[in-house]
């Protein structure tokens, strides 16, 4: 009852809500080993390089996303996908059946029967044979073309994320695009008889400082959170963390919190007021304990704040579409990029620096003194935790 008063609430004061654009810090550059990489903070620079590189496509386009929005934007979408297919390149296509529920189907039909589309439902056929491997959404957002170039990060398809909502996307050329590849591949071709299959590619290589990190729930594989608790116990210096839901589990939560305690400058970056109220809720029964900490907690107040991003000691980042929470590290595909180079960890300091200005630091005192019914509906919350 309390949850379904919060989504009511919170779907009256986003319908008032005024909209506005998003702060841009700019799009930032490195090159790491034979990789070139591309971060970038806005949705218009972003959707207009994925769509260059769709037109420029000469063998395959393989696109993986969640939210495909029936709008300018999505529409854009569809005819390059469509125009590269009339020019004989084979096109994948893969998106989320639940995130799409209330989308026309109208709208999808509008792909050329030249294209191979995969609607992911959130649970599958066989779930009676295995209800873990047959469950789960499609979080991802991949783009690759070629085998040569691929874009993944926290964008979805639609207008309202080109401008208005805060994201980070990173686009590489070089080898470890066969990683993002390799992700949507091993998702589609779990769906298809072998006729249908992506066909498998070849690494450049064995090993290198960028890595594609995949969560596939069919193959009871999360190692996203792994990667996280791995870097955050190895810091010395300082873990600068952004995500839209925050929402950790009790090994990552003690992870932050032995990290602050000896000594590492610990900042989490969230927003003031996500898209989601529940979330929010819940999120912020964590605040208390992280505060006594000492961990630092930096409301984005200017924008829906939707980027899943990470840097630690000046040489460890990650990139991706995976929040923070239990549906993101548990549950749901994910991708994440991550990448060891200090160059590349500089521009991310520098990506998180500029987004810090948008911020109002939360202090434990002021924490504290939140109005008592604020404290009643976290404690009701507290159920959901496992959930989200």
């Amino acid at each position: 009852m309390t949850a379904a008063s919060l989504v009511a609430f919170d779907w009256l004061k986003q319908s008032s809500r005024r909209r506005q654009l998003a702060p841009h810090p700019g799009t930032f550059h490195a090159e790491v080993e034979d990789s070139e990489l591309r971060v970038y903070t806005s949705g218009v620079e972003l959707y207009r390089d994925m769509i260059a590189a769709i037109d420029s496509a000469e063998r395959t386009v393989i696109l993986q996303t969640y939210i495909w929005k029936p709008d300018e934007v999505g529409q854009r979408f569809i005819d390059a996908i469509n125009r590269a297919a009339s020019r004989g390149v084979t096109v994948f296509v893969l998106y989320d059946g639940f995130a799409n529920l209330l989308v026309p189907r109208a709208f999808y039909r509008q792909i050329s029967e030249q294209v191979r589309v995969f609607r992911m439902p959130m649970i599958a056929r066989q779930f009676w044979k295995g209800p873990v491997r047959s469950t789960g959404v499609n979080h991802s957002k991949i783009l690759v073309v070629d085998d040569h170039v691929g874009f993944v990060g926290g964008y979805n398809i639609g207008s309202l994320y080109a401008d208005q909502w805060r994201d980070t996307h990173v686009r590489e050329i070089g080898p470890e695009v066969w990683g993002m590849q390799h992700a949507v591949a091993r998702v589609w071709n779990d769906a298809h008889p072998p006729k249908d299959h992506i066909p498998w590619i070849p690494p450049r290589s064995w090993s290198s400082t960028i890595n594609v990190v995949a969560n596939l729930p069919v193959q009871l594989v999360y190692p996203i959170r792994q990667m996280y608790l791995n870097a955050i116990d190895r810091a010395q210096d300082h873990i600068w963390l952004t995500t839209a839901y925050f929402i950790p589990d009790q090994q990552i939560l003690h992870a932050l919190i032995a990290a602050s305690h000896r000594g590492v400058d610990v900042r989490v970056m969230i927003p003031n007021q996500s898209n989601h109220i529940v979330a929010d809720w819940v999120s912020r029964g964590f605040y208390g304990q992280l505060l006594e900490a000492g961990v630092t907690l930096l409301l984005f107040s200017s924008s829906m704040l939707h980027a899943k991003t990470a840097t630690i000691d000046g040489q460890w980042s990650t990139v991706g579409t995976a929040n923070i929470d239990r549906l993101s590290l548990s549950f749901s595909y994910e991708t994440n990029v991550e990448v060891i180079d200090s160059g590349f960890a500089a521009e991310m300091e520098n990506i998180f620096a500029a987004d810090s200005q948008h911020c109002d630091a939360l202090t434990s005192p002021e924490w504290r003194d939140r109005h008592p019914m604020a404290r009643v509906a976290e404690t009701a919350l507290v159920p959901l935790r496992p959930l989200l």
